[in-house]
């Protein structure tokens, strides 16, 4: 099928809250399949200004330094993301979205910043669905997160989320489902609110990362990190640099529950991971 990619222009960043319930509410009636029909919209959100403020809670629930009271320091390398989230929650709470957004996980992200990103310049956000493919578990989706300035490309992101469902057994590529353990670097003990202090900063309350009541209607213990809290938290570990050629590849492997301990790890040539006290493991990642 050819793609028919059509751009929108939108006045004002969408919110969350009732995309999440128009998302929930169609939920049930949708039946995944890598087969099936997507969105060829391609949202475009020009003018864009970075809230200070917003910016700057972000910073330090993830651990970064914190910019220069007059916004002149660059945006952490995962900042885009949260810029780019309500417009990715716009196509898929949509009816044409053929994944449930009950239930849908997040899997992995690629990153790829080409140049320092100021905070106090104007972008252009764009935001569209590349396609769907076959998982082992059910369906995936691939995200696609564009930041602009200057008529020319500064970011870009492909982000996967996981659909759920029974599946005729087909392999998604190999991968080593064990790896051996990095260097561990620190421990970090984590409050009970971290998800509901990164939701209040990055604008994402689903209700899974704020109190271990709303977690449990989902099948979890305990509220759970956000996923991309835990790849912030490690890159700002890391110490990745706000002005350089970068690329961060990271999987989400298993939950973060909240309150917890996990311990970071990197081996000093761009490998970070996030395991348990117990050797479970949490985050894989690679910076180059």
């Amino acid at each position: 099928m050819a793609d028919r990619r059509l751009s929108f222009t939108l006045p004002a960043t969408p919110a969350l809250p009732p995309l999440l319930a128009r998302g929930a509410l169609r939920s049930p009636f949708k039946r995944p399949s890598p087969e099936a029909d997507f969105p060829r919209t391609r949202l475009v959100l020009p003018g864009l200004r970075v809230d200070l403020a917003r910016l700057g809670a972000y910073e330090r629930v993830c651990g970064f330094a914190t910019g220069s009271a007059d916004g002149t320091d660059a945006l952490p390398v995962t900042y885009p993301h949260v810029l780019g989230f309500p417009l990715a929650m716009r196509l898929m709470s949509g009816r044409d979205f053929p994944l449930p957004l009950l239930g849908l996980v997040h899997t992995s992200i690629e990153i790829v910043r080409r140049t320092a990103l100021p905070a106090t310049r104007e972008y252009e956000l764009a935001v569209h669905i590349e396609g769907l493919t076959p998982h082992r578990r059910g369906t995936q989706a691939t995200v696609v997160t564009e930041l602009a300035a200057g008529g020319g490309a500064v970011w870009e992101s492909r982000s996967t989320y996981l659909a759920r469902h029974r599946t005729p057994g087909r392999p998604d590529g190999s991968r080593d489902e064990h790896p051996a353990p990095l260097p561990v670097l620190a421990e970090w003990r984590l409050a009970g609110d971290v998800g509901r202090r990164y939701g209040a900063a990055s604008g994402d309350r689903n209700p899974i990362h704020l109190h271990a009541l709303t977690a449990r209607l989902f099948g979890f213990p305990r509220a759970i990190a956000h996923g991309m809290w835990t790849v912030a938290r490690s890159l700002a570990a890391h110490g990745t640099s706000g002005s350089t050629v970068t690329v961060v590849r990271a999987e989400f492997r298993a939950p973060v529950l909240l309150p917890g301990t996990v311990r970071y790890g990197a081996d000093g040539e761009g490998r970070f991971e996030l395991r348990s006290a117990g050797g479970r493991l949490h985050l894989t990642g690679e910076v180059s």
